[in-house]
């Protein structure tokens, strides 16, 4: 597999001189790098799926759907090597890259499925008429996705986008470049040329292409860049779908086992580092089991320590941006009782970190950390952690632990984000989907709703034309002249 771009649509594309350094994050030793695109490339990229968009939305939907089978085939049949790009870039464990690659190739056979039927509706109207909705694609889609879960994230907004007619020009994170461009490679050999362009670089790249003509822009990342990307599109008229960042909350309430409460929000903290967009952020337990809650989340904390668990961050950075949270929260009083301090040696490693004591206006409560940190403050009732909860400018995800349907029925109808989760940090049915809120974006991101985004709507109304009668002229027409003669003017019939 070739590390440049995509040969068959952004190969021959000129690039710019500087590249894309990327270390090993478990070591800190320089791993490669990939030319950026250039401006010419970015706008020769948005003119080939321009023009290849027009074909492409004329292609029938059973048959989009069976290209991205084809994809999911493909996607499949390179999860080795993308997993091992993608550990290689990212940090990410081998076989947890394998488990996203495999979600991957699941979502691109769901919209294989799906897409075929996403439809418009019937309208009620006169019965001598017809009234209906018909689902059209927008045109070019420009998709910017993440590093944490690339693969899978990708192919979700990839697989959407394109089974409903749309084309597409996908920028990976520049944290993971050659991994998106390989993937791209895998997927594009399923579509025909200038259907599907990968196009790599940093934020400039990605700023000249949610400025350009182009029809919808999908973006999964940090609220700061979806905030300038939101701007770029009202500015563009294209349509905007963002997931963003989360300060997700985690309420524990008193009659739960604090044991097992404790098991939940190291899965949700620690899992993937942290580095997960609905990770848990901040926990609110009630002070009746807050002791023995805080003392086994310790425990769950040292042993990821102690047993090596705990991937490295992507990069130094990251892991400069996490440990200045966690200083400034022990500078203003919190409790390190499990990590919390720099570890020796290279890398971008950092330690699972419990930190109890916290108060409302740390950065640790208020903003998204993206790092194995779990903050901890310790409420009287379930009310308040309920309000605490559903503060702050983020809307993405909440989870409740409770065994009271009361306060189950009190929470949904409370927290104001896109996903509630009762009694269990991660996980949920096929299918689902959500719009977050507040800092945390806008659209659905993600299920079947993530059709709608990608398409618009038109209202077609048929009605029967008026009687009409047709003037003849007052002599009778002549005749029709009989065959016979038909055939003696014409000679033998052949």
């Amino acid at each position: 597999m070739h590390t440049t771009a995509t040969p068959t649509t952004t190969a021959d594309l000129p690039r710019n001189g500087s590249g894309l350094t990327i270390t090993d994050p478990r070591t800190g030793e320089y791993l490669w790098s990939v030319p950026e695109a250039g401006p010419g490339a970015v706008e020769d990229a948005v003119e080939m799926a321009r023009s290849a968009a027009s074909g492409w939305a004329a292609v029938a939907p059973a048959e989009r759907g069976a290209a991205l089978r084809s994809a999911a085939r493909a996607l499949d049949a390179a999860a080795e090597e993308l997993a091992a790009l993608n550990n290689s870039e990212t940090g990410r464990p081998y076989i947890e890259a394998l488990a996203g690659i495999a979600a991957g190739v699941s979502t691109l056979e769901q919209y294989a499925e799906i897409g075929p039927l996403h439809r418009g509706h019937s309208l009620l109207g006169s019965r001598s008429a017809s009234d209906y909705t018909v689902a059209e694609p927008r045109g070019v889609a420009v998709l910017l996705t993440p590093w944490n879960d690339p693969v899978a994230v990708a192919s979700g907004l990839i697989g959407a986008a394109l089974v409903t007619g749309n084309t597409v020009v996908h920028k990976p994170s520049e944290r993971c470049p050659r991994l998106g461009e390989a993937l791209g490679e895998v997927l594009a050999t399923a579509f025909p040329p200038g259907v599907l362009l990968t196009v790599s670089g940093g934020a400039g790249v990605g700023t000249l292409l949610t400025r350009a003509a182009v029809d919808v822009i999908a973006h999964v990342g940090s609220s700061a860049s979806g905030t300038r990307i939101a701007s770029a599109g009202a500015q563009t008229g294209a349509h905007v779908i963002r997931e963003n960042g989360g300060n997700d909350p985690l309420v524990v309430d008193r009659d739960v086992d604090p044991v097992w409460a404790a098991e939940q929000a190291a899965i949700g903290a620690f899992s993937n580092s942290g580095q997960i967009c609905t990770a848990v952020e901040r926990i609110y337990v009630h002070q009746a089991i807050a002791a023995r809650f805080c003392a086994a989340l310790e425990t769950e904390a040292a042993l990821r320590n102690h047993n090596g668990s705990v991937a490295p961050l992507v990069d130094a950075r990251l892991r400069d941006s996490v440990h200045a949270q966690v200083s400034e929260a022990l500078e203003q009083g919190a409790r390190a009782v499990e990590g919390g301090v720099l570890p020796e040696g290279p890398g971008a490693f950092y330690p699972a970190t419990v930190l109890l004591d916290c108060t409302d206006d740390m950065q640790v409560m208020t903003e998204e950390t993206f790092g194995p940190v779990a903050a901890v403050r310790v409420v009287p009732t379930f009310d308040d952690g309920l309000q605490l909860a559903g503060s702050g400018r983020y809307g993405l995800a909440a989870t409740v632990l409770t065994g009271s349907i009361a306060h189950v029925q009190k929470a949904i109808a409370a927290l104001p984000v896109g996903t509630v989760k009762i009694n269990e940090v991660f996980g949920g049915a096929p299918g689902g989907s959500a719009q977050p809120r507040g800092a945390s974006g806008e659209g659905f991101g993600y299920g079947p709703e993530l059709l709608d985004e990608f398409t618009r709507v038109k209202v077609v109304h048929v009605a029967a034309p008026p009687p009409y009668a047709l003037q003849l002229p007052d002599e009778p027409l002549p005749d029709p002249v009989p065959a016979e003669q038909l055939q003696d003017r014409s000679g033998s019939r052949q």
